[in-house]
């Protein structure tokens, strides 16, 4: 029984006319079929597996491509980002900046607004001291103008004007003969009772204006009439007056006192009449001043 149970499991009883080394022979063959069937199964699982490899980094290298771009997109947007913040904080300090100079400005403004307010109510306080110091001079004047026609008009007939006062000095006071213009000496004191008075002016100026009667030319009187204003201005530099202060002009027959051809008008009208004129409403450029 022992050697019943010790002999190998299956074993094949040998064929007739099979030897020991055709039996290994054709396990070799076995063996070698199945190692290249082994081979070749693992040659196609090898294959298939570099297959998936070669999709899987394929996948991978499109993954990687991928996230460069996205990485490179980010970079960029990173930088225009970073672009951004720069501009704006440079607008930023503009702005700022902006806004310094106009507080600076409205500062500036508002002190250059108080200093004009300053100069305009100086100016006005000017202008009203000076509006009240020509009031004062006004009046002044007014009380002189008062005064010296009063004594004027002692001596010859004297009205008032705009700018100062008028003597007329005609047949009452000097009269002129026809075609004349010399001063008869008994009129020299006349003249000089008003050169008197005129001496104590100041700030006034003297205007001699000449007349004649309507006989003759009007060329004719016009000169007679310019020297009968002469005679008379020189009369009063002989009496004291400066010459500066005397100016003379010859209206002729114009502006008649008396009209009429009789002989009384005509004697009326052969005058002369001094202007005694605020030399502070007269300009030396202007005419000299009608009545």
């Amino acid at each position: 029984m022992n050697d019943f149970f010790n002999e190998p499991e299956n074993q094949t009883p040998q064929e007739p006319g099979v030897t020991s080394a055709e039996t290994r022979k054709n396990s070799g063959l076995v063996l070698g079929a199945i190692a290249l069937g082994l081979v070749v199964a693992l040659g196609a699982v090898l294959l298939v597996s570099l297959r998936q490899l070669d999709r899987r980094m394929a996948q991978v290298n499109e993954q990687t491509e991928r996230l460069s771009q996205r990485l490179e997109s980010a970079e960029q947007q990173s930088q225009s980002f970073a672009q951004q913040a720069s501009q704006a904080a440079a607008n930023a300090q503009a702005a700022a900046q902006q806004r310094d100079e106009a507080k600076q400005s409205e500062e500036n403004s508002a002190a250059q607004a108080q200093s004009a307010l300053q100069a305009a109510a100086a100016a006005q306080q000017q202008a009203t001291e000076a509006e009240q110091k020509a009031e004062d001079y006004r009046k002044q004047r007014e009380d002189e103008l008062k005064t010296l026609q009063q004594v004027l008009g002692q001596i010859a007939e004297t009205h008032r004007t705009a700018l100062g006062l008028v003597m007329t000095l005609g047949e009452k006071s000097i009269r002129f003969d026809f075609d004349k213009s010399d001063i008869e000496p008994q009129y020299r004191d006349i003249l000089n009772r008003i050169a008197g008075v005129l001496m104590t002016l100041k700030g006034y100026s003297i205007y001699v204006y000449g007349y004649t009667d309507d006989v003759g030319t009007q060329e004719y009187n016009l000169k007679l009439s310019e020297r009968r204003a002469q005679a008379v201005r020189d009369s009063l530099v002989m009496a004291g007056i400066d010459r500066r202060l005397i100016a003379t002009k010859g209206f002729g027959a114009s502006d008649p006192r008396v009209n009429g051809d009789a002989a009384q008008a005509r004697a009326a009208n052969r005058r002369v009449e001094i202007g005694i004129v605020d030399s502070t409403l007269v300009f030396s450029d202007q005419p000299l001043p009608e009545k």
